[in-house]
Formats: structure tokens, sequence, C-alpha cells
């Protein structure tokens, strides 16, 4: 299992707003700002830098809940750092504190907790539950 992980760990991520991460590349209709999706795929991946290092070989982390807010708007050219911060770890689950802002203001925050996997295993387990159907 993987290495513990001091309270405090963090990463920082940086990505400049393209179109293809916009309400408007989902509907021509919608506004050209950041979505909300990408915003928290940036958050995940801080949290995914921050762990990795703690991680054994063949381990990685996984999401298992994300409770965030989006406040503010960000425009095609636009960067956005995505911050996270290791605030407590509840039994396999490490709860990271998330930030992201762009170069005017803070834009969201909140919590994404996650759990380090065994990548075989867990592949393993994905193709085993694709079997069944549901419904």
């Amino acid at each position: 299992m993987a290495k513990d992980v001091p309270i405090g760990t963090r990463a920082e991520v940086t990505h400049a707003v393209e179109h293809r991460h916009t309400l408007a590349a989902l509907s021509p209709d919608l506004p050209a700002v950041l979505a909300t999706p990408w915003m928290i795929g940036w958050m995940e991946y801080a949290c995914y830098q921050a762990q990795q290092p703690f991680c054994e070989d063949g381990e990685t982390t996984v999401g298992t809940a994300i409770h965030v807010d989006h406040r503010a708007p960000t425009t095609v050219g636009q960067k956005v750092i995505a911050e996270a911060v290791l605030e407590r770890v509840d039994g396999r689950f490490f709860i990271y504190r998330v930030s992201a802002r762009n170069e005017q203001q803070p834009i969201g925050s909140g919590t994404v907790h996650r759990a380090v996997v065994n990548v075989r295993r867990f592949m393993e387990k994905t193709k085993a539950s694709g079997d069944r159907v549901i419904g």
C-alpha cells in the first residue's frame, strides 16, 4: 500500500483555456467560458500530482468524491492555476482542499477525495463489471 502522505502535501497545475474547454464547444448557444468539468479535472490532476510520488509501483490514485463550487468565469486564452493541498486522511480516503484561480481572481474551491488503487487489480475489476448487464 502507498507510503504515508504528509498533511500539507501539495501540487499546482496550470492550463491555458482553449475553445475546447468552454461551454461554447458543447453548444454555440452557450458562452465561451471555462466549463466546470474542465476546472474539476484540473483540480483532480493537481491531487494526482501531489500524491503520485507517494504511491508504490503499480499504484495510482482515483477520485471518489468531489465537492466544489465554480464561482467566476474564465475566457479563452486565460490561464487557470489549480492547486491541491492534502487536508486530512479518513481511513483509505485522502481529502484534498482544492482551489482554482485565473489571472484575475479565484474561480473555484472545495474538496476532492481520492483513494489509492492497484492499477492492475482496478482494471481487472472494471473488465469484470463490464460483463454485467444493468437494467
